[in-house]
């Protein structure tokens, strides 16, 4: 009985600790892939102004096209998915894309303070250039924090 129990706790152990690698033999971290990457690209369209927003709930990279009087989108609860990573792309020349947050406050990347919802989501017509484009949310288990994906 004792060896059946050592051998199931070795067992345990090993899954508990264990490194997965894709493409590599020598995993340094619990996920380590020596490669390309790809995610899952979603596309949403803008729920009503003032209504019921979009949720945001799938994916990772995500297309937003709002319309003319649906620019709303809305981010899960912050605290129920800690480590929960959105990189959120305005994909519109009309029409700006407003982020709410169904838990949980936001945080631009480059400051203390905390930042009233909506987060605006700028359009770009004529060719001009928006920061805020862009955009990638990152919850901490309390708030998110955001910033832009640029290159200056």
């Amino acid at each position: 009985m004792k060896t059946k129990i050592t051998v199931l706790l070795f067992f345990a152990f090993g899954f508990a600790f264990s490194q997965v690698g894709v493409n590599t033999d020598t995993p340094l971290s619990m996920l380590d892939i020596n490669g390309n990457l790809s995610l899952k690209v979603v596309n949403y369209n803008g729920g009503p102004t003032g209504g019921a927003a979009t949720p945001i709930n799938d994916g990772i990279y995500i297309n937003l096209e709002p319309l003319s009087s649906n620019l709303d989108f809305i981010l899960p609860n912050a605290a129920a998915f800690p480590g929960r990573i959105y990189i959120l792309r305005n994909i519109t020349d009309a029409h700006d894309a407003r982020i709410f947050s169904s838990g949980g406050t936001f945080f631009a990347g480059n400051s203390n303070g905390s930042t009233a919802a909506p987060i605006v989501m700028e359009h770009v017509g004529g060719g001009g250039e928006s920061t805020t484009k862009t955009l990638i949310f990152i919850s901490d288990g309390i708030n998110w924090t955001y910033g832009h994906l640029g290159f200056n």
